[in-house]
C-alpha cells in the first residue's frame, strides 16, 4: 500500500515547461456527462428530498426518481445541447446501464461519445466487496458494447480506497479523474507502472454547485465562466486543461438546460480553445510531454 504523495512527486505548476497545445492553443477543455444506474433498494447515492423525521427511507422513491429523471428526460437535453453546438463529450457511466439504459448507450455510441469507466452501480468505492471483480465488469460490460475497452475511469463520487489505482492500472485503465489537484494531466505511480490523472473538477461540477451548495441555476454559468477566463488567461504561459462535468437529473432539469447552453456557447466563442474528450488530452499530453 501506498499514501497518495509517495506516487506523485511534488511540483509547482509554476517550475514547468509550457507543455504546448496544437495551433497555439491556451487550453482544452473536456466534457462529461455522467450516467448511472442507482440501486434502488439501499440508501441513494444523494438526496434532493431529506427524509420525514430525519429517518432514511429504503426504498427511497423520491430520491431515486429525481435521479431517474435524469435518465429518461434530462439526458436528452444535455445530449441535443452538445449535438447541436458539434461536441463530442466523455462519458462516465455506469457498466449497468448498458443492460438497463441502453436507449442512453445507443445513443452515445451512435454520437462517437467516449465511454469512461464509472464503477457498475452508483456507490463508493469502499463499500465494494471485490474492487477488482468491479472494474472487470465494467470494463467488460463497456468493451462488450461499445468493441472497445475504456481507458479512462472515474470512480462514483471519485471515491478510492489505497488500493484502488494499483488495480485500475493492473486491469489495463489508462487515465484516471479521480485525483482533483491539479490543471494539468500528471502521472501516478502504480503497481503497474504509471496511470495519467487528467483534471476534472469538484467545483465546476453541477453536483457541488447544486446539489451540496444549493445554488441557484445561474451559478453555473457564473462559476464556470469564472473558472475559464482564470485558466485561459494563465494559458497564455502554461497550458491549462479544464474540465465541465454535468450529471443528467441536474443539469438536465428544465430550470438549468438553458445555463449549460449559455457555458457551451461561452466556451465555443474563443478560438483558442480546444473541446476535447478525456481520452484525446491524453493522447496530447502522452505525445507531448515524450518530445
Amino acid at each position: 500500500m501506498k499514501f497518495p504523495m509517495e506516487r506523485v512527486p511534488y511540483s509547482a505548476i509554476i517550475d514547468r515547461p509550457p507543455l504546448p497545445l496544437p495551433g497555439g492553443a491556451r487550453m482544452a477543455v473536456w466534457i462529461c456527462v455522467n450516467v448511472e444506474d442507482w440501486e434502488i433498494r439501499r440508501a441513494q447515492p444523494r438526496t434532493v428530498l431529506p427524509p420525514p423525521q430525519g429517518i432514511p427511507l429504503e426504498p427511497d422513491i423520491p430520491n431515486w426518481a429525481w435521479h431517474e429523471y435524469g435518465n429518461r428526460v434530462g439526458f436528452w437535453r444535455i445530449a441535443e445541447a452538445l449535438k447541436s453546438r458539434g461536441i463530442i463529450p466523455t462519458m462516465p457511466v455506469n457498466g449497468r446501464v448498458l443492460e438497463t439504459r441502453t436507449r442512453i448507450a445507443q445513443y452515445a455510441l451512435d454520437e462517437g461519445w467516449e465511454f469512461m469507466g464509472h464503477g457498475y452501480v452508483q456507490g463508493p468505492m469502499h463499500r465494494v466487496e471485490d474492487q477488482r471483480a468491479a472494474i472487470r465488469r465494467t470494463v467488460e460490460a463497456i468493451k462488450t458494447f461499445t468493441g472497445k475497452a475504456p481507458v479512462g475511469w472515474e470512480s462514483p463520487g471519485l471515491t478510492e480506497t489505497f488500493d484502488t489505482i494499483d488495480l485500475l492500472a493492473e486491469e489495463g485503465l489508462k487515465y484516471v479523474a479521480d485525483w482533483v489537484m491539479d490543471d494539468q494531466p500528471f502521472d501516478i505511480d502504480t503497481s503497474a507502472g504509471p496511470i495519467l490523472s487528467v483534471p476534472y473538477s469538484v467545483e465546476t461540477n453541477d453536483i457541488t454547485m447544486m446539489a451540496i451548495q444549493h445554488h441557484s441555476s445561474d451559478e453555473m454559468f457564473k462559476r464556470t465562466k469564472d473558472q475559464f477566463d482564470r485558466l485561459r488567461m494563465e494559458g497564455e504561459t502554461i497550458s491549462r486543461v479544464m474540465c465541465l462535468s454535468t450529471h443528467p437529473y441536474i443539469s438536465g432539469a428544465a430550470h438549468r438546460i438553458g445555463y449549460l447552453e449559455q457555458i457551451l456557447d461561452y466556451i465555443q466563442s474563443h478560438d483558442d480553445v480546444l473541446i476535447w474528450t478525456g481520452e484525446q488530452v491524453m493522447d496530447w499530453y502522452r505525445e507531448t510531454a515524450a518530445s
